[in-house]
């Protein structure tokens, strides 16, 4: 678009926000512009780049292309096509495609679940009417030189390329919205952060969603409901994928038109396996973040931010599950440095917050959970397959995954307590919608990077703990483990040469 002063349009959207936010409302289009039909034309839209192709992106993509605020204008993955993607339904991913298409047929004939930055571009494309309306990248680098116009990216990608993409983009004044984590090792997540800081850039960890029933939560501990805070007990049924505990050693050939070399990005060279990649990534160390990342953040990020809680862990210890192979008749303990467990226990030590005393949190996948406590017992109840639990010196909440519909344990303190589940449960949050208007209003989004510090320090904390499994003390002003020196070499990676960071 032009304008008077000679700005750009990504200026201009960027000043119109500001007028926008000023003022206290949300259009940010002049009426003149705006066409008969009343939709936003292409040029006054966000402009948005998808990178990273697979299952949890093609997911995703439909909630941009119905968003009138929105325009898909390039997509990029490694992978141009292939169908040997796994997901947790057969057709989901095919189906919400029909379904944001109005097409019935698509995805015919196809066997298996497909993705990669062709399948992308067709579905931008499709929707859009237009056959150049959105172009394919294989390297994200090449996207960000190449589109001028851009204004925001969404990293999609496995964990271990997270920072690097954002660093680059917001290198470049692009925004940043990332799927969890913003970065599989603690460096590069404070290296993230600090960049968006000084590049003045918004970002969003889409992790992040208002939860009305965490304030509930902590007007009853400051009530003194359950007297003193002590613990806070999060735990998933994660993974939801296979989980290897050893490196595979057979070498099967590269698929053809999947750039393996690109996909590695900063990690050490290593022969292509399909263990490694798509939805499988996440169970390594050097790919992933394992469960408590992949979860994690969900449950944890918006609890640190409606308790205040903004000092990271001084300390962590961590168990995990272990394993056994027979070899030559006998069977052998496995060393394993490559992999998550299959389950673990992780147990982070707070210092005191702002309002809160200093505490205790456990995390438990895999199937591991707490016992149920007296409090649940005394209802004939069990602990549920996933949840939250709130443990303080003269009682316990207990509540969903999230911290959502929480209650006093047992039934009869619930029912004895005056403030019970005074709340009102807030509207399902349309991710896509919310980092959007942040964008438009030029403010910073609920789940900004700015506010990720404790909550991804304290995952990739977790992270080294289970691989070490040695209790690990932790100077966070220092970025330092204090007391097993070799386990520093965990905060960051060997990095290939290019992709070096800091």
């Amino acid at each position: 678009m032009s304008s008077t002063d000679n700005l750009n349009r990504r200026e201009f959207i960027n000043k119109a926000g500001k007028a926008a936010a000023t003022a206290a409302t949300f259009s940010i289009v002049p009426a003149h512009v705006l066409a008969k039909s009343g939709k936003i034309p292409p040029s006054d839209k966000i402009t948005v780049a998808n990178i990273g192709c697979g299952t949890q992106g093609l997911r995703e993509m439909g909630e941009m292309l119905v968003n009138p605020k929105i325009q898909v204008i390039a997509v990029c993955d490694p992978n141009k096509y292939s169908t040997d993607y796994l997901d947790w339904s057969a057709h989901g991913i095919r189906n919400n495609i029909r379904k944001v298409l109005n097409d019935k047929s698509w995805g015919e004939g196809v066997t298996g679940i497909p993705g990669g930055r062709d399948v992308a571009q067709k579905y931008v494309n499709q929707y859009y009417k237009q056959k150049k309306a959105c172009k394919a990248y294989e390297d994200f680098r090449d996207l960000l030189e190449k589109e001028k116009d851009l204004d925001v990216v969404k990293v999609m990608t496995p964990d271990h390329t997270h920072a690097p993409i954002a660093i680059a983009a917001m290198k470049k004044k692009v925004h940043v919205i990332t799927h969890k984590p913003i970065a599989n090792r603690l460096a590069e997540g404070r290296l993230t952060i600090e960049t968006t800081r000084q590049e003045k850039v918004l970002t969003n960890l889409l992790a992040w969603k208002p939860i009305s029933d965490h304030k509930l939560i902590l007007d009853w501990i400051n009530d003194g409901a359950i007297g003193t805070l002590k613990e806070i007990h999060n735990w998933s049924f994660r993974p939801v994928w296979p989980q290897w505990h050893l490196e595979p050693t057979d070498t099967p050939p590269i698929p053809k038109n999947f750039n393996w070399d690109l996909w590695l990005g900063p990690v050490p060279d290593r022969p292509y396996h399909p263990n490694f990649t798509h939805n499988v990534f996440r169970g390594w160390y050097d790919f992933g973040g394992g469960s408590i990342a992949d979860m994690g953040h969900y449950s944890l990020f918006p609890l640190f931010d409606n308790f205040g809680i903004d000092r990271g862990p001084t300390s962590v210890k961590a168990y995990g599950t272990t394993n056994r192979q027979v070899i030559n008749q006998v069977c052998r303990g496995v060393k394993n440095d490559s992999a998550f467990p299959y389950s673990s226990m992780v147990r982070f030590k707070f210092p005191a917050q702002r309002a809160l005393p200093a505490f205790d949190l456990f995390w438990y996948d895999g199937g591991m959970k707490p016992f149920a406590p007296p409090e649940l017992e005394a209802d004939d109840r069990d602990i549920p397959f996933e949840g939250m639990m709130f443990v303080g010196d003269k009682g316990k909440i207990l509540a969903s995954f999230l911290g959502e519909n929480p209650e006093i344990i047992p039934s009869a303190r619930m029912k004895a307590y005056e403030g019970e589940k005074q709340v009102k449960k807030a509207d399902e949050v349309d991710r896509t919608a919310t980092w959007a208007e942040s964008i438009l209003n030029n403010e910073e989004a609920g789940g900004s990077f700015l506010k990720a510090g404790t909550v991804t320090d304290t995952i990739n904390l977790g992270a080294i703990a289970i691989r070490t499994g040695k209790k690990l003390e932790f100077d966070s002003e220092n970025m330092k483990i204090t007391n097993e020196k070799s386990a520093n070499q965990y905060l960051t990676r060997e990095y290939r040469k290019g992709w070096e960071m800091g």
